[in-house]
């Protein structure tokens, strides 16, 4: 069965990390993407490392090329959205900015991702997801209590605050669509997801239940029953024993009595506490702690790395990972129209005479294309 956005054209004009893993995601679930990029588009299909070029075809297109912007607007006459990860200005430079292709196609919705936004004073300034974290107030909570913030890797600006608002505004537009007829620009900023994320913090700190100082609060570390613990065999268990009934699972687990220390709640108590649960942490391997808290709901797991996070017994009895690859499988799940991994990725322009075909450009105009200087 075709994914639930079967029959959804995207051009997506190439680039790095958060704008490629948005594409993914719709390809994921059933969009037609052309994957335009700098390729041969004579190279022989061979996997590529780059798992977020996956299930689309990578067609080689110069940019700067003529003949390679009329393709790329050609293309968006028959799309339903484009997805550029440019800097400010660039696609405008490039003759492909909203105005030039909405020219040519008004219902067209047009998704920009960038760090900073499309304006302000740092709207043209380079930057990466720490320094996009950095600036919506997100980093700053994240580490232990007096040691510097702790970058959450990529995560967080990129792919959090930057794909999947993305994602969700392309789709929010596209509905818009079908009520007004006409197309719009979705600009996606990293700070401006990244700070939308952080309103469950802002709402604590309202309430005054958060204090800006790092790791002293409920889920930064401070609380002993939401924290990190090294094991003896310097592996590690991940407690998050928030509510009442799961602080007392964890208790029971550790062989300790709730009467014998200071109320859960109680903050003046929490790093003795912590030390406490430390000290017995250190007494039993990582696996040993996995079997004891094997069937409580007491919120104790083991800290898994990439690979053996592939290998555990839920991953694989749900299939969160692909047996074939060991990578990532598709999500959310859908119980009618299911998304499917439509090919690995595959060698920048190897798709180029598939994907343009399946687009409608036959074989004289691909030619055509080709003396011109369209493909680079």
């Amino acid at each position: 069965m075709s994914g639930p956005l079967d029959g959804l054209k995207v051009v997506e004009l190439a680039g790095l990390g958060a704008a490629p893993y948005a594409c993914m995601l719709l390809a994921d679930l059933g969009a037609d993407v052309l994957r335009l990029e700098r390729g041969n588009p004579d190279a022989e299909s061979e996997v590529s490392w780059d798992v977020l070029a996956r299930s689309r075809p990578s067609v080689a297109v110069d940019l700067k090329n003529p003949a390679g912007r009329d393709l790329v607007l050609e293309l968006c006459e028959r799309a339903d959205v484009l997805v550029e990860g440019f800097r400010p200005g660039v696609a405008e430079r490039l003759g492909l900015g909203p105005a030039e292709v909405h020219a040519r196609n008004p219902r067209l919705v047009y998704g920009r991702l960038t760090g900073y936004g499309q304006e302000g004073p740092l709207a043209a300034r380079a930057g990466h997801d720490i320094n996009y974290v950095a600036i919506s107030g997100a980093l700053w909570p994240i580490g232990r209590a007096g040691e510097p913030p702790t970058p959450p890797l990529n995560l967080v600006g990129d792919f959090g605050g930057g794909a999947l608002f993305l994602a969700l505004g392309v789709l929010a537009a596209l509905y818009e669509v079908r009520r007004s007829g006409c197309g719009q620009v979705v600009d996606a900023a990293m700070i401006d997801g990244t700070a939308s994320m952080t309103a469950l913090t802002h709402a604590m700190l309202n309430a005054g239940f958060w204090i800006e100082e790092r790791g002293t609060n409920l889920l930064d570390t401070g609380a002993p029953f939401y924290e990190v613990y090294e094991t003896r065999d310097g592996r590690f268990v991940a407690v998050g024993a928030i509510e009442r009934k799961f602080y007392l699972a964890l208790l029971q687990g550790l062989g300790l009595e709730a009467h014998d220390l200071p109320d859960q709640m109680d903050r003046a108590h929490w790093p003795e506490v912590k030390e406490r649960f430390r000290a017995i942490f250190q007494t039993r391997t990582r696996d040993e702690w996995d079997e004891v808290f094997a069937d409580t709901d007491a919120c104790v797991t083991p800290v898994l790395s990439l690979s053996e996070a592939t290998r555990h017994l839920h991953n694989v009895a749900r299939g969160v990972f692909r047996p074939e690859d060991g990578l990532p499988n598709v999500a959310p799940r859908f119980s009618r129209t299911p998304g499917a991994v439509r090919q690995p990725a595959l060698t920048p322009g190897s798709g180029t005479h598939e994907g343009l075909g399946r687009w409608g450009v036959g074989a004289e105009r691909l030619a055509l294309l080709r003396d011109a200087g369209a493909f680079g």
